[in-house]
């Protein structure tokens, strides 16, 4: 019966065994070839050798400047309409509880659609345009410090 466990490989390539006589295909020179660099032991110059012109890493100038990568603030990207779902008040809990954010995010209310009804809602920052509408519905937007 054929099963994985008993599969074998057509064939099995063997390994070339150089410096073995003349006979063997790979004598003498083993496949090296005569003198030069690379006939001989360590001679290579390595991945980063570009035939004696001045290498990239030396041509390209060095990194400088101030990089913020570390400490750089994304926000969690929440339009009005999906606002609209809430009674009352929305905030961090409502938000999460509802599955529009994680926890540890922080939040920015954009002014995508409309609101009708007033919310009071509270988050780490509010478009211009977010903070209107809100407004404007008779609501308020709170923003945290």
């Amino acid at each position: 019966m054929l099963e994985v466990k008993n599969l074998k490989p057509k064939f099995r390539k063997r390994k070339r065994r150089v410096g073995r006589g003349t006979s063997s295909g790979f004598g003498k020179t083993c496949g090296r070839g005569h003198k030069g660099q690379k006939s001989r032991a360590g001679g290579t110059k390595g991945p980063f050798f570009e035939g004696g012109q001045t290498p990239i890493y030396r041509r390209l100038p060095k990194k400088r400047g101030f990089k913020n990568y570390p400490f750089k603030c994304v926000f969690a990207v929440i339009n009005l309409v999906q606002l609209a779902r809430f009674e009352g008040e929305a905030g961090l809990p409502q938000f999460i509880e509802a599955g529009l954010i994680s926890e540890g995010e922080q939040v920015k209310i954009l002014g995508k659609g409309e609101i009708s009804k007033p919310l009071k809602v509270s988050s780490h920052k509010f478009s211009r345009s977010a903070k209107e509408k809100i407004e404007k519905a008779g609501g308020s937007a709170i923003e945290y410090s």
